[in-house]
């Protein structure tokens, strides 16, 4: 069969996401399975498993292996949270506030994906990054390793593991915590619930972890550092309070929701 007929015929899937899992099954990329290639035997049999796993609701990404963010490339698995675009908005974002910074520090990395970016973009900056999973620091450092980028990864929770020795000295703070609240949790799209729990959910209200970093921060940064964190758009106003430090504000994701808290420590 060729892969613009199987494309034709398959159904139980949208159009994008049958392309996608045909390049997995394949190899090959989308322009040429748009335009027909013949299939062999065993690629249609590896589409269909593919489809199936889909249509279980593993999250696309997951059987992918990857996602783009930013420059780079960021595996990822159901041990990490996918990479979203309200969190690569949010890297955008803060790279055009600070110019060459020195210290770097990304709390609730999940796959690294933040940290990863980053160090692409600032090579010369000493970058640390922190979560309290294992299994996600597992894949962050393997994710380091595989860019070929020096960064500090370390277990613990928030602040614990980055070396007291740049206290006071961050230039940029990132952070996509846990920001939904326990009742959220439930309707949650099927597939969105195959992700780590405990990398989406923060307590009865969300704002836990959150509120730990704001409360923190002001210890942490240079005069000047910028912080960049995202936020649920249905708490962003009253958890900007904790952040009096460093001036907050709340920003708009690109469809217009309340999502981020930026803002700078007032240089002395």
């Amino acid at each position: 069969m060729r892969s613009d007929e199987l494309i034709g015929v398959q159904d139980k899937l949208p159009p994008h996401e049958v392309l996608r899992l045909l390049c997995v099954a394949t190899g090959r990329q989308s322009v040429e399975l748009q335009l027909g290639v013949e299939l062999t035997p065993d690629q249609v049999a590896v589409f269909e498993s593919l489809v199936a796993r889909r249509l279980g609701n593993e999250p696309l990404q997951y059987i992918e292996g990857s996602v783009p963010f930013g420059s780079v490339e960021v595996a990822v698995d159901p041990r990490v949270l996918i990479p979203r675009p309200e969190t690569e908005y949010l890297f955008e974002l803060v790279v055009t506030m600070v110019s060459e910074p020195l210290v770097i520090v990304d709390l609730c990395t999940g796959s690294g994906n933040l940290a990863l970016a980053l160090k692409a973009r600032f090579p010369n900056a000493a970058v640390y990054a922190s979560d309290v999973s294992r299994d996600a620091i597992s894949v962050a450092r393997s994710n380091a390793e595989g860019a070929g980028f020096e960064i500090n990864v370390a277990h613990g929770n928030l602040f614990d593991p980055i070396p007291q020795t740049v206290k006071g000295r961050v230039d940029l703070l990132v952070s996509n915590p846990p920001y939904l609240a326990e009742r959220e949790y439930s309707d949650l799209p099927p597939d969105v619930r195959r992700e780590p729990r405990d990398a989406l959910v923060a307590g009865a209200v969300g704002d836990e972890v959150v509120r730990r970093i704001g409360e923190q921060i002001g210890d942490w940064m240079a005069p000047g550092g910028v912080v960049g964190i995202e936020v649920s758009e249905f708490h962003a106003w009253s958890v900007v309070d904790y952040f009096t430090d460093i001036g907050g504000t709340v920003l708009q994701d690109l469809t217009g929701r309340d999502r981020y808290v930026i803002g700078r420590l007032p240089f002395e």
